[in-house]
């Protein structure tokens, strides 16, 4: 597990990997330094954005043409998790949204991050941000989740609907 940090942000000595309360810690390896990154995970929040008949998935720039995923983003400070949330609809497609439920909270081990998903709904007319590589429209009996990411939170709300069958996203 490689350090997010390389040096102690108190003393500039090296961090170095020591386990501490059952789990490797990034350690200060100054003489007299106590600090520790615990190098905890980052909330993000994430909408399963219906917008009319349709769920929203986007692309961000950047990624491979045929991934598609929800829209996200990280909580800001001082902002709630449903203001997040609305704010990351606006910037991302351009649309003013309104949570309907709380969808769950996911790990994302492999990026560090904590999912906060919600059911988003929204209308009005798309404007793709600059994050954005493509938007795509799909039917929510069509869409389909996937592994890692938003796709668990894909996965529960298709599951709460009754719409797990054989589908393409």
């Amino acid at each position: 597990m490689p350090p997010v940090m390389k040096f102690c942000p108190a003393c500039a000595s090296p961090l170095e990997v020591e386990r501490r309360e059952g789990r490797p810690r990034f350690i200060c390896s100054g003489a007299g330094c106590d600090f520790v990154h615990y190098d905890n995970p980052v909330p993000v929040v994430a909408a399963l954005l219906e917008h009319g008949q349709t769920v929203l998935l986007v692309r961000n720039k950047g990624w491979p043409d045929k991934w598609f995923g929800l829209i996200s983003g990280f909580l800001e400070r001082g902002e709630t998790p449903e203001e997040g949330v609305l704010r990351e609809v606006k910037e991302e497609v351009g649309l003013t949204g309104e949570v309907v439920s709380f969808i769950g909270a996911y790990a994302f081990q492999e990026m560090n991050q904590i999912i906060l998903a919600y059911h988003v709904r929204a209308q009005g007319e798309i404007v793709i941000g600059d994050e954005l590589a493509g938007v795509k429209a799909v039917l929510p009996d069509r869409l389909r989740p996937w592994p890692l990411g938003t796709g668990p939170a894909v996965r529960d709300w298709l599951a709460g609907r009754g719409l797990l069958g054989p589908a393409v996203a």
